[in-house]
């Protein structure tokens, strides 16, 4: 293939398919969903946390809560192996992976009244296993913190135009906050709040010129501390003023520019340039340490198979769900757009020459030592108006790949550098909501683990409990942000990210297990449980050989080295338990084993 538009027929093809046959068999005959039976949004109804909601309403917030910076940013790293391997896995992982393991973990949740998984773990698996999840949930939280924040550093060091917009964002949503809660019109608020945000991006190049430029130029050192400490804000600050706010008015701008990509690869039809295979796939890399497997299964979570996806499936989605049915569009089918998406984040990558990708995405130390020759990388400096040479981290790589699709077209051509800033905004602005969103989600997993030991940290309201939680959560993933580069950051948030997965997985075959008309049917989750078991610890024990624990190694860490043997540890009790759980399953008779899963499934 050498142009996109026949990448991106041919994947829609294939999960339209994967929808339409798959996604039928798995809910109705696996999982052997009836909407006779109730769902918790109906018989926990309370009007705040259940609420019935119709299935695309509820299949759009879900969208909006899964698809993060995820999707775009792990195939524009692992386009360093080629455009092969990365779309390979995108839509072999996400079939066979991730729709399912987004699937399962929702019926689970539903099945036990909309708990998190950890709780579904407690009852399905028994308490070893129930704080192991609960344990390596927080890892997966803090650990994805630091690694999202990484790529907003990269992306709005010394760039005082992005800086300025995206610090907007916080004062715009604010005053939208403050104002629907006083009682103002919310459809007055959202128009006026979007233009805000549009009209920072475009006073950007004032900004940067004026004195004020110089006050919105920061080093990495110095954005490295300031992330942490607004994390620590938003997590402190009520929900209504800075969170939910931000969340909702970044919903547009999501659709709006996933929107336009879609219509701007199929009008401009680009050419992919960088090849199928690079030299790369076998490892040493200036992007990515480790050989194309398993390092592409880590690289590329979201958009293919996501354990981040569990906190959404087992959280606020299944105490919203309508109808039993409304799963296949709520978590089968918003997977399969994610995948979509992350699709088209490949090809803005790879439509960019090879020697650009690599010069943006390695350091001009290393980029220099590859002896390639950039192509358009000075003409794209040039329109933008910035340097984009060194920039790692995948959003500036993005943001330049879709700008240089965008301005293919010719009226668009002179706003190169509103494309490329407008693109890093978006990037950055969801990146934030996910910190803030993340953040407080890891607050309150600390608070309840050390609730255990002192009753009153359990309590969320109680402010000094959550003021403590909230410095504990930012000063974990502020160190993690801090004390590495891209490279190894990005490889631990994809196995611990994985590993999370294969928790999903594990308590989606129990469920099946428990359930299922044929028990055969548990090789739906089985099957990709085996692969990203193997793939995860296989590159968890990579990175520690070859790179936290070697000293000659950039991204030399022992720390790293620790939490990547602490999550594996706690993936193989988990697995363990639930393999010994499966053993007296077997061996009990069905028909009982049913009854008691029916009648008091989280007693």
């Amino acid at each position: 293939m050498s142009n996109a538009l026949s990448i991106v027929i041919g994947s829609a093809c294939i999960l339209a398919i994967c929808y339409r046959f798959y996604g039928i068999f798995f809910v109705r005959k696996v999982l052997g969903i009836n909407d006779a039976e109730t769902t918790p949004s109906h018989s926990l109804a309370d009007g705040r946390n259940y609420v019935p909601t119709k299935k695309w309403v509820n299949a759009g917030q879900h969208f909006a809560a899964i698809a993060a910076a995820g999707p775009l940013v792990g195939p524009v790293l692992a386009a360093q192996y080629g455009y092969l391997p990365g779309l390979i896995w995108l839509l072999v992982g996400c079939v066979i992976g991730g729709a399912v393991h987004d699937t399962v973990v929702l019926f689970a949740s539903m099945k036990h009244k909309g708990s998190s998984l950890s709780e579904v773990a407690k009852a399905e698996l028994g308490p070893v296993a129930g704080w192991c999840t609960g344990l390596a949930m927080l890892f997966i939280i803090t650990i994805t913190m630091a690694g999202l924040s990484m790529v907003v550093v990269h992306a709005l060091e010394r760039n005082p135009w992005g800086t300025f917009a995206v610090f907007m964002t916080i004062p715009i949503a604010m005053i939208v906050g403050l104002y629907e809660k006083m009682g103002g019109n919310g459809k007055i608020a959202t128009y006026v709040g979007l233009a805000a945000i549009l009209a920072s991006v475009f006073a950007g190049p004032y900004v940067q010129e004026s004195a004020l430029g110089q006050w919105f130029t920061f080093h990495y050192d110095t954005l490295g501390v300031m992330l942490p400490i607004y994390a620590f804000l938003a997590s402190a600050l009520p929900v209504w003023l800075l969170l939910t706010p931000r969340g909702y008015l970044s919903s547009f701008l999501k659709i709006g520019v996933f929107a336009a990509l879609v219509v701007g690869v199929v009008i401009i039809n680009p050419e992919i340039k960088m090849p199928a295979l690079t030299e790369f796939i076998h490892g040493g890399g200036p992007v990515l340490a480790g050989p194309v497997w398993p390092f592409i299964s880590i690289t590329i979570a979201c958009g293919a198979i996501s354990g981040f996806h569990a906190f959404i499936g087992s959280g606020t989605t299944p105490k919203l769900v309508d109808k039993w049915s409304d799963i296949r569009p709520v978590a089968f089918g918003m997977m399969l757009v994610e995948c979509l998406v992350a699709v088209l984040a490949l090809i803005a990558a790879t439509a960019l020459p090879m020697a650009d990708y690599f010069a943006i995405n390695a350091s001009p130390e290393v980029f220099a030592k590859l002896g390639m020759t950039v192509q358009d990388l000075p003409r794209l400096e040039q329109s933008i108006g910035m340097d984009l040479a060194g920039r790692t981290g995948g959003a500036v790589t993005l943001a330049v790949g879709m700008t240089e699709i965008f301005t293919s077209i010719p009226w668009f051509k002179t706003l190169a550098a509103y494309f490329f800033q407008f693109v890093i905004m978006f990037e950055a602005v969801f990146i934030l909501t996910a910190i803030d969103s993340g953040t407080r989600v890891a607050r309150y997993l600390i608070q309840d683990i050390l609730g255990d030991l002192w009753a009153p940290m359990k309590q969320i309201n109680w402010l000094p409990g959550s003021i403590f939680a909230s410095v504990v959560a930012c000063l974990l993933w502020g160190y993690l942000l801090n004390s590495g580069d891209i490279n190894s950051v990005w490889a631990l948030f994809g196995v611990s990210n994985q590993m999370m997965a294969s928790l999903g997985l594990t308590i989606g075959a129990t469920i099946i297990l428990r359930l299922s008309a044929k028990r055969i049917y548990v090789l739906t989750c089985l099957i990709p449980l085996a692969y990203l078991f193997v793939a995860v610890n296989y590159a968890g024990y990579w990175m520690i050989a070859n790179v936290y624990l070697n000293e000659a190694a950039k991204g030399y860490n022992p720390i790293n080295a620790v939490l990547s043997m602490i999550m594996m540890a706690l993936g193989v009790i988990i697995l363990v338990t639930a393999i010994f759980k499966w053993k007296d399953m077997l061996r009990v008779n069905r028909a009982g084993t049913n009854e008691k899963y029916l009648g008091t499934p989280a007693e």
